[in-house]
């Protein structure tokens, strides 16, 4: 009996995709963004104070339990960039704060792109079960850049870390798409490019997996995977996803 249910990441798996947050010029265009609205920062100062904002929210937010796979909260950056306002006395929208957060992520972006294949790959499981996106991403940018990757549709549905407080390889974010959707992990895949996030996870969950070393793969050993591709090699990712047995 095959899969029902194939569970992607998203980075590394289906994207390829480099940014740089530390470059001077990212700093710049978003002071003169910041400034414009009256909210004045050098943009080392504006680098820094978000770096300091991003760190006092991830301090603020304790895990409901201390086992490991149960210990990975989440923040929304839409509120780093909104609090950045409010520091300089003006107060936006959260619509402001997400479209700062938007252009951000477009100034730090070197190059986004699909692996070849991969919305191929999407379209040609979709006959033979539900496709679904478990990606730790934060949801002002992956929202984004699914669409202008043409990509949004091909997914049954869509669970970003950032929507539910939670990422892998905590249980619990798993959980959320499992019960939400009424899926037995035994009739489940997750397909991801780290072994600890991913793979780790998933199998405490109860999924299948398969792992694929990308070029964004974090460096480590082979996880216990059911499955192993050296790089994004999806026909035969196809025909273990596809197989009657498994």
């Amino acid at each position: 009996m095959g899969f029902s249910h194939f569970i992607f990441d998203l980075y590394g798996t289906l994207v390829d995709i480099h940014t740089d947050e530390g470059i001077l010029e990212l700093w710049e265009a978003l002071s003169g963004i910041y400034r414009a609205a009256g909210a004045d920062y050098s943009p080392r100062e504006l680098q820094r104070a978000y770096l300091d904002t991003v760190g006092e929210l991830e301090r603020g937010m304790e895990p409901i339990r201390t086992d490991a796979h149960e210990a990975h909260p989440e923040i929304k950056l839409e509120l780093v960039f909104q609090r950045l306002y409010s520091s300089r006395g003006v107060e936006v929208s959260r619509e402001k704060a997400v479209d700062t957060g938007r252009e951000f992520r477009r100034l730090s972006t070197m190059y986004i792109r699909l692996y070849p294949g991969a919305a191929e790959l999407l379209r040609q499981l979709r006959p033979h079960g539900r496709v679904w996106l478990l990606s730790n991403a934060q949801s002002i940018f992956t929202m984004d850049e699914l669409s202008r990757l043409g990509i949004t549709d091909l997914f049954d549905g869509i669970y970003l870390s950032s929507d539910y407080g939670v990422k892998k390889p905590d249980r619990r974010f798993f959980d959320v798409l499992l019960k939400a959707r009424s899926i037995d992990p035994r009739e489940g895949v997750m397909i991801g490019n780290d072994g600890l996030c991913d793979i780790d996870g998933a199998r405490a969950a109860g999924l299948s997996t398969v792992y694929i070393r990308s070029n964004l793969s974090p460096r480590e050993p082979d996880p216990d995977a059911d499955f192993l591709l050296t790089g994004p090699d999806y026909d035969r990712l196809k025909a273990f996803l596809l197989s009657p047995e498994r």
